[in-house]
């Protein structure tokens, strides 16, 4: 991939991430909270993925996208603490809501 595809492919998703953020609001605004919990998710997710990208990280699962954060961002403190936890927790909650 050259730099301008990779350029237009975290663009994409950063814009991903700001139309499900905003669907986040509107859930929340109707306390469809389960369904906002898992539209925050993926807001998340889709930052996360742009910045992997944007710095040629990859990862092939949701799992392995957790651990390059948290290898790459969190643990070399370029991200703080509490944001990679907020972004495990979120997850989380994701899993626990398909498992129950």
């Amino acid at each position: 991939m050259n730099q301008q595809e990779r350029n237009d492919l975290v663009n994409y998703r950063i814009n991903r991430e700001k139309e499900t953020f905003n669907e986040v609001k509107i859930l929340i605004d109707n306390k469809l909270w389960g369904v906002a919990v898992n539209r925050l998710y993926y807001a998340c997710y889709y930052a996360v993925i742009a910045l992997l990208s944007k710095n040629k990280i990859n990862a092939e699962t949701h799992g392995g996208v957790r651990r390059m954060f948290g290898l790459h961002f969190v643990r070399t403190g370029l991200i703080t603490k509490e944001t990679g936890k907020f972004y495990t927790e979120t997850c989380l909650a994701i899993l626990n809501q398909l498992t129950n």
